[in-house]
Order: C-alpha cells, then sequence, then structure tokens
C-alpha cells in the first residue's frame, strides 16, 4: 500500500498532525522508534514532569501553609517512590490515549526505527524485523535529545539529563543543576520542594534567558526562598561521576579559580538538539543549518519537494504546542487549504510555582527594536483572590505600542500563568489594544483581574487596585 502521507514520528506534532490528516480524508502511517506512541513530551517530557510538579507542589503546600489555612498534619513525610508511581500511572493513561485516537482516525502505525530508502520509501526496522512504508508525501517529526557534552562525561547514573531525573525513587540529599533553562529550574523546584539541596549554575547573567527580564527576577526571587543557589555567570569545566555521587568542576567567566562542589546528581540541562539519527537525511540531500536542525520553507517544505518537517527538528522553540501548530499547518496545507502560524504569538511557560508565561515581544525586544512602547504593571500581592489562597508572589507586565495601543507583549508570573497567558494570545491574535483588554470584564474574585489591571495601568496608568 502507498499512503497519502507517512511521519515519522509520533510526538505532538506527528500525531497531531497524523490526526488532522486523517480528518481531511487522507491515508496515514505514523512510524514510532519506541514502544510506546507520545514521543519525548508524553513519556520523559511535558507529561510526566508536570505530574511530579504537582505532586511536590502538593507536599510542599502541606509542609508550609496547611497549618496557616487551619489545617494540621503530623508526620508529614515524602514519598518519591509513589510520586513516581503516580506519574508512571499518568503516562501510562495519556499514551494509551494517543493509540486510541490512532485507532478511531484509522492511522496506521508502525514501530521502529524509519530511514529513507528513497524520496518515498522508508525502511522501518523494529529489532531486526524489516518492514517498507511507501508514501506520496513524508513528515519528519523526530524530535529533540538532551545536549550532554563529552567533557561532562555523562553516564545516565549520577549525571543525568530530565529522563533519568524523572525515575529517581529516594529523595537526593543534594543536586547540582547546570543550566538555568525552563527544564533545569522545573526539575529543580521539584526536588527542592521535597528537601534536596539544589545548587543551579548558569553561565548567562540570568534564568530563563529566552523570557522578560522582569520574569527573570521574580522567579529568582522565588526560587531562592525555596533553598535554591544560584551560581550565575559561571561556567563548567568538568563532570565526573562515580558510584555514590558527582563532582561538578566550575568557574566564574572572568576567572581562572575553579570550585569543586560533589552531590548525589548532577542533572545536565543546557538544552536540546534536533534528532535526526537513522534517518539517513544525506542519502537524499535533506539540508540542515549548523546546528543539525533541517531547513525548511515558509511552508515547512525540505529541500525535497515531498519531505516536510516539524516541530523541535527544525528551526523555533522547541515547544510542544509550537509542533502541533505546525502538524496542523502541514496537514491543512497538503490538503490544499491555506492555513496560518503567527509565531509570534506562540506562548512560552516555566512550570515552576509561581508559574511564569509570556507572549509576544519582551521588554528587550522592543528596546532592541527601537519600538516605542508603554508598560503596564500590576503585582499579584494587590489582587484579592490571591491573598485568599496565598499565592502572593508574582504579577503581570503588559506592554503595548506607545502611539496604537496594540498589545505588544504580554508576561506573568504567579499563580496559574500558564492558564492566564490564553487571553493575551487570543486577543493578540485580532490585535487588540491595551484598552480592549482593560475594558473586557473580568470575574471576581479572580487572578485574571491582575490581567485587567495591568492593561489599565497601561492604558494612562489607570489601574483601580494600586
Amino acid at each position: 500500500m502507498t499512503y497519502n502521507l507517512a511521519i515519522i514520528g509520533s510526538g505532538p506534532g506527528g500525531y497531531v498532525c497524523a490526526i488532522r490528516a486523517a480528518q481531511l480524508g487522507m491515508k496515514v502511517c505514523i512510524i514510532e522508534k519506541s514502544p510506546t506512541l507520545g514521543g519525548t513530551c508524553l513519556n520523559v517530557g511535558c507529561i510526566p514532569s508536570k505530574a511530579l510538579l504537582d505532586s511536590s507542589e502538593h507536599y510542599h503546600a502541606a509542609a508550609e501553609r496547611f497549618e496557616e489555612h487551619g489545617i494540621k498534619i503530623s508526620n508529614l513525610q515524602v514519598d518519591l517512590d509513589q510520586m513516581v508511581k503516580r506519574k508512571k500511572d499518568v503516562v501510562d493513561q495519556t499514551v494509551k490515549g494517543v493509540e486510541f485516537l490512532m485507532k478511531k482516525n484509522k492511522i496506521d502505525v508502525v514501530h521502529g526505527l524509519g530511514s529513507f530508502i528513497d524520496k518515498n520509501t522508508i525502511k522501518v526496522d523494529n529489532n531486526g524485523v524489516r518492514t517498507e512504508v511507501k508514501a506520496e508525501k513524508i513528515i519528519i517529526a523526530t524530535g529533540s535529545e538532551p545536549i550532554t557534552p563529552e567533557a561532562f562525561l555523562y553516564d545516565q547514573e549520577r549525571v543525568i539529563t530530565s529522563t533519568e531525573a524523572l525515575e529517581i525513587t529516594k529523595v537526593p540529599n543534594s543536586m547540582v543543576i547546570i543550566g538555568g533553562g525552563v527544564i533545569g529550574l522545573e526539575l529543580g523546584s521539584v526536588f527542592a520542594r521535597i528537601g534536596t539541596k539544589v545548587t543551579v549554575i548558569e553561565y548567562l547573567d540570568r534564568i530563563i534567558p529566552g523570557m522578560d527580564k522582569d520574569l527573570s527576577k521574580e522567579l529568582m526571587r522565588s526560587l531562592k526562598k525555596l533553598g535554591i543557589d544560584f551560581k550565575l555567570k559561571h561556567m563548567v569545566t568538568g563532570v565526573k561521576g562515580s558510584k555514590k555521587n558527582a563532582v561538578i568542576s566550575f568557574k566564574k567567566r572572568d576567572t581562572e579559580d575553579e570550585i569543586n562542589i560533589t552531590a548525589d546528581y548532577c542533572l545536565i540541562a543546557i538544552g536540546r538538539k534536533a534528532f535526526t539519527a537513522g534517518l539517513n537525511l544525506d542519502k537524499l540531500g535533506i539540508e540542515s543549518d549548523d546546528k543539525g536542525r533541517i531547513n525548511v520553507d515558509d511552508y515547512l517544505k525540505t529541500n525535497v519537494d515531498n519531505i516536510f518537517a516539524i516541530g523541535d527538528v527544525i528551526k523555533g522553540d522547541m515547544l510542544a504546542h509550537k509542533a502541533e501548530e505546525e502538524g496542523v499547518f502541514l496537514a491543512e496545507y497538503i490538503a490544499g487549504q491555506k492555513p496560518h502560524i503567527n509565531y509570534n504569538l506562540i506562548p512560552g511557560v516555566v512550570y515552576t510555582w509561581p508559574e511564569v508565561s509570556g507572549v509576544g515581544k519582551t521588554e528587550e525586544a522592543l528596546k532592541e527594536a527601537g519600538i516605542e512602547y508603554k508598560v503596564g504593571k500590576f503585582p499579584m500581592r494587590a489582587l484579592g483572590r490571591s491573598r485568599a489562597s496565598m499565592d502572593i508572589e508574582g504579577m503581570i507586565k503588559v506592554l503595548a505600542d506607545a502611539k496604537t495601543d496594540e498589545l505588544l507583549g504580554v508576561h506573568m508570573i504567579g499563580a496559574r500563568a500558564a492558564d492566564l497567558i490564553m487571553e493575551a494570545v487570543a486577543l493578540m491574535e485580532f490585535r487588540a489594544s491595551a484598552e480592549d483588554m482593560a475594558r473586557i470584564c473580568h470575574p471576581h474574585p479572580t487572578y485574571s483581574e491582575a490581567v485587567k489591571e495591568a492593561a489599565l495601568a497601561a492604558t494612562d496608568n489607570r489601574a483601580i487596585h494600586m
């Protein structure tokens, strides 16, 4: 059988693309090298990490807040083994849900490592059992893998990545995290909440460098309260693991004096890189950039006319929802429709507590571009809903064009910021102004009122409750 569309990779980009293509009447096959569907996100990324983040936050709230709420608990303990078991149950339910969706949409699934024979044929090797899949069009959606420099001696035991960190079942006494980005801070907060001494070593002068600078400052202040120690403007020179611990060597960027620190684990979280191993791209002459990402045009097409690529394997932020949008875009484009993606309006989220989110331009980007703007800020501690729940950390920041008042960027840190950001995304999609945001009725008492107040602050400094 020759399929209309074959997709290599079943992560959020791949499986969402497959479903949309099937809805549009295509005969679709999805190829997955792992035994389960869902890719990194569902198996060892987004979903399991959020499960542990929620579990650890429940424990931390019980330990630090319940008594003030009038709830007394004696002999409170962490059962990390049970947390990991619950995490596995969540993952299992989620990947089985994807399997169900494949069957529901009559999408064929072939397990094994896919590699190109020619531009219409993929060889699939499943532990020595080989099959061939033929398709008119092929999409590469193979995702990414952690960056693990040779000097860090990644051993998967004491020198680990997020994949192994999600399987730790005994609370470590100490952990060093290399990298102050999203993955490192989310997992760092998990372990810090349950009693691990966490140290974050970051080469740059701030954490979450891709987000607005005000969010970086607020988040670091919050994470320090958890006991996380930050070594900014430091570089790691080497890592060596043993049976019982890891020794991390690092120094300040502008000095030669080396520091050694010993920890139970060293978590490497310096980013991810495109995963294209085994695809045999060279045989077809599919072009990549200097970071190993597949080059595509505005329609996500490679230099081979019937082969496309989406998600982490191409340029752009490595986000599951970005991959999903590209998957839907591509299915509809192949079907002859005229879809669009506004990459400026793909929100970024950090699932610490408080949560962090942002969409559009940061203040630094606006300054660099020479765009005149105005700023409105509102602190969460001024909100009745925040005081009621004791979630008073954080703020909302609205950036609007100085002349037209159009929303240019919205950035927030606080309770449920991951959900609140969607108001900004929706309004910015329709090019709304800060005044539009301010004039929308927000229910009381809710966290969303802070969005309205920040918009009012950006509109002639009209915030009511500040």
